[in-house]
């Protein structure tokens, strides 16, 4: 199974212009597999692994969230 993180990961390594920052979205399965994460988190503490891969994604989506702003303010 792919890490959800690694699908912005893979984004930003094949390269991107604004236009394409601006349009991202995740995968449904990468948004699934986040919700499914968020939801367990509910119910007690997560292993290790998915403690880490569920932070490492939160991150990496705040990093997306302000370069969809600066991509917004490049394409005006």
């Amino acid at each position: 199974m792919t890490r959800a993180h690694e699908e912005i990961v893979n984004f930003i390594a094949g390269g991107t212009t604004p236009d394409e920052v601006a349009s991202f979205c995740p995968s449904d399965g990468a948004r699934n597999r986040v919700a499914a994460l968020l939801q367990r988190q509910q119910g007690g503490p997560l292993p290790p692994d998915e403690a880490a891969e569920l932070s490492h994604y939160l991150e990496l989506e705040h990093i997306m969230r302000l370069a969809k702003a600066r991509a917004h303010a490049h394409r005006s």
